[in-house]
C-alpha cells in the first residue's frame, strides 16, 4: 500500500526551504491561527492524577514511581484536558528526547515547565499532534528556543509555519499514519524482543566464565561471600579497596576528550555517541579518567552505568573513579562483566543509598567495601578471549538488529515527513483501510529503565 502512494496532481511554493512545496489547496498559516497556549493551574489540587511525556506518549505515572525533583506539592503542576498538545521546551540539542511531543489521552497534572497547546476550530487535535511530531523529528524545533539550553516558549509557536490541509485530509493523514506506525512498531519492538534474547544468552556465557573461570572440572571453594557461593579454589577473593583506590584528579582545562558513562555502552567519548547533547559553558574542575580506570555513575550505579575506560579523558565531577593498585591485577573487560553480574547488580543496589529508588547513589566507601573475585591476570584475559569466539555470532546478530531497528526509524520518520508535509497523497490509501477501534500498544517494557549519564549527570555535577 505504501509503495502506491504517489505526490498530489499541484503543488505551489511554500517559500520556506525546508517545507519546500506543499499541494496548492493547502493553506500555511502561523502557529497562532492553528492553536493556542492554554494554562490552567492546579491550585487547590483539583486535580490529582499525574501525567509524564515518557518516550513521545502521554501516560499516567504512579506516585510511587515518581522519581527527579518530586516538588513538595503538586499545586504546582497544571491541568492537563484530553486532546491537549503538550511539549516539553527543554534541551533541543538532547537527541535522546527527540519525542518531545505528544497529544493527551488523559485528564491529569503535568509540570507547568511544559507547554500546553490546544488546537483551534481549523486545525484538529491528532492532526495538531501528528505535524507538531513530525516537525520535532525533522528537527524545526532546533532553529527556534533561546538560552544556554536552546528552550522552547509559546513565542516560539506563535509564527510557526503550519500546514493545514483540508478536515477530510486531516482524518485521512492521522488514520494513515497511524496504520503505518503501528506496523513499524510492531516490527520494533520484535527485534527489540529478539535483541533482548540475544543478550541473555551473551550474557549467560560471559557470567558462566567471569564466576566460575573456563575449566568444568576446577575444584571450587566457597568464597565467603554468601550472596555469591563458590569460586575456583586457586582465585582470590578481596575487597575492592584492595585492588582499586579512588582518584580526584581534576582537569585544569577542561579540554580532555568529554567521556560518557552509560548501562549501555559503558565508558564512551562522547563524540561516539549518536547524542547532540548540551555541554556546558566549560568543563574546567571534571575528572580525569585514565586508561584502565573503573569509572562508576554514581546516581545510577545501581542501573549498571559503569565501566572500565579504554580511553583518557575527562568524566563529571559527581562520578566515582577508580584506578587499579597494581599492574597486571585486573583486567577492565573482566572487572566490567564482573559488576554487570545478577549477583553483582543485586549487591551495588543493596550497597546504594537514597531516600528513593531513582535517587540511589553508590558511595566510595561502600564501593570500595565490597568483595571482588579476582582470577589470575591471565586467565582473565583468556576467559574473555574465549567468550569473544563463543559469542561472535550473537554479537553479530545484535549489531543487525540494531541497525534495522535504525533504519526502521529511519523510515518512520521519513514517511511521517512526506506525508505530513504533503509530499505523498494519502487520501485514497486511508479510505481503503479498514474503519476499526485505534489499536493502542502497551508501553514498550524493554525502554522501562533506559537512561544515560547524560540525562542526569548535570544535576549532581
Amino acid at each position: 500500500m505504501i509503495d502506491e502512494l504517489k505526490p498530489y496532481p499541484e503543488y505551489k511554493d511554500s517559500n520556506i526551504g525546508w517545507l519546500a512545496s506543499v499541494p496548492s489547496h493547502w493553506s500555511i498559516l502561523p502557529g497562532k491561527a492553528c492553536f493556542s497556549e492554554i494554562y490552567r493551574s492546579n491550585k487547590g489540587m483539583v486535580e490529582s492524577t499525574v501525567l509524564s511525556l515518557s518516550f513521545g506518549r502521554i501516560v499516567v505515572k504512579p506516585k510511587e514511581k515518581l522519581h527527579g525533583l518530586v516538588p513538595e506539592s503538586f499545586e504546582t503542576y497544571q491541568v492537563i484536558e484530553p486532546g491537549d498538545i503538550i511539549i516539553r521546551p527543554t534541551d533541543l540539542q538532547n537527541d535522546w528526547n527527540s519525542l518531545r511531543t505528544s497529544i493527551s489521552p488523559h485528564r491529569g497534572i503535568i509540570t507547568s515547565a511544559y507547554i500546553a497547546l490546544h488546537p483551534r476550530g481549523l486545525m484538529e487535535s491528532e492532526f495538531c499532534d501528528r505535524m507538531l511530531r513530525t516537525y520535532d523529528l525533522l528537527k524545526v524545533f532546533y532553529g527556534l528556543g533561546c538560552g544556554l539550553r536552546q528552550n522552547l516558549s509559546w513565542a516560539d509557536f506563535k509564527y510557526l509555519p503550519c500546514v493545514l490541509p483540508p478536515p477530510d485530509e486531516q482524518a485521512a493523514i492521522v488514520k494513515f499514519l497511524d496504520y503505518a506506525n503501528r506496523k513499524i512498531e510492531r516490527a520494533i519492538r520484535a527485534k527489540r524482543k529478539l535483541i533482548g534474547l540475544l543478550n541473555e544468552q551473551k550474557q549467560a556465557i560471559i557470567h558462566r566464565a567471569v564466576t566460575r573461570g573456563l575449566d568444568p572440572n576446577v575444584k571450587l571453594k566457597p568464597s565467603g561471600i554468601p550472596w555469591l557461593g563458590d569460586v575456583p579454589e586457586h582465585w582470590e577473593v578481596r575487597r575492592a579497596k584492595y585492588i582499586f583506590k579512588e582518584v580526584d584528579e581534576r582537569s585544569t582545562t577542561g579540554e580532555e576528550e568529554l567521556l560518557s558513562v552509560s548501562h549501555i555502552t559503558g565508558v564512551t567519548p562522547r563524540s561516539e555517541k549518536n547524542i547532540t547533547m548540551f555541554k556546558a559553558a566549560s568543563y574546567m574542575g571534571s575528572k580525569i579518567c585514565r586508561i584502565d580506570d573503573l569509572v562508576i555513575n554514581t546516581m545510577w550505579a545501581w542501573m549498571a552505568a559503569l565501566g572500565s575506560s579504554t580511553h583518557h579523558g575527562i568524566v563529571s565531577p559527581a562520578y566515582g573513579v577508580y584506578r587499579p593498585l597494581c599492574h597486571r591485577v585486573i583486567y577492565g573487560r573482566y572487572i566490567e562483566a564482573l559488576l554487570h553480574t545478577p549477583h553483582y547488580m543485586a549487591e551495588i543496589l543493596f550497597q546504594s543509598t537514597g531516600i528513593r529508588a531513582s535517587r540511589l547513589r553508590l558511595y566510595p566507601e561502600k564501593f570500595l567495601e565490597m568483595p571482588l573475585i579476582a582470577p589470575p591476570y591471565d586467565e582473565q584475559i583468556a576467559m574473555f578471549e574465549w567468550t569473544d569466539g563463543e559469542t561472535k555470532h550473537l554479537t553479530s546478530a545484535i549489531v543487525r538488529a540494531e541497525r534495522e531497528i535504525d533504519l526502521l526509524r529511519e523510515y518512520r520518520t521519513t514517511l511521517s515527513a512526506e506525508v505530513v508535509t504533503g509530499k505523498l497523497d494519502v487520501r485514497e490509501a486511508a479510505k481503503r483501510l479498514p474503519d476499526e477501534a485505534v489499536e493502542i500498544l502497551p508501553p514498550d517494557d524493554s525502554m522501562d529503565g533506559l537512561i544515560e549519564d547524560e540525562i542526569d549527570e548535570d544535576v549532581d555535577a
